[in-house]
């Protein structure tokens, strides 16, 4: 699935539901859901792992269209490598 993809699906299934929780309330429930993937992380809990993700890109998604944010555009930072000195793999110093 396409990032634009993403976003559509995500508008379409929650963006009444989005709109009325607001930015704010979204974005807690992504602080939450990364927490959850934290804890799947740190536990080793690999069948568990998949559904974080999916569930931490949706609340990305979500709170994208919530703030107007195309993200396929916005990671184009990333398309010729670091952002910062343009090398792949980053040449930055650690």
């Amino acid at each position: 699935m396409e990032l634009s993809e993403l976003q559509s699906l995500m508008r379409a299934t929650y963006g009444d539901r989005d709109a009325g929780r607001g930015p704010d309330a979204t974005f807690r429930w992504l602080t939450e859901e990364v927490g959850e993937l934290a804890r799947a992380l740190r536990k080793g809990d690999r069948a568990n792992l998949e559904l974080e993700f999916s569930d931490v890109l949706a609340w990305v998604a979500s709170l994208a269209n919530l703030e107007g944010v195309d993200l396929e555009a916005a990671i184009q930072r990333y398309a010729d490598g670091c952002p910062k000195c343009h090398s792949r793999p980053c040449e930055c110093p650690l």
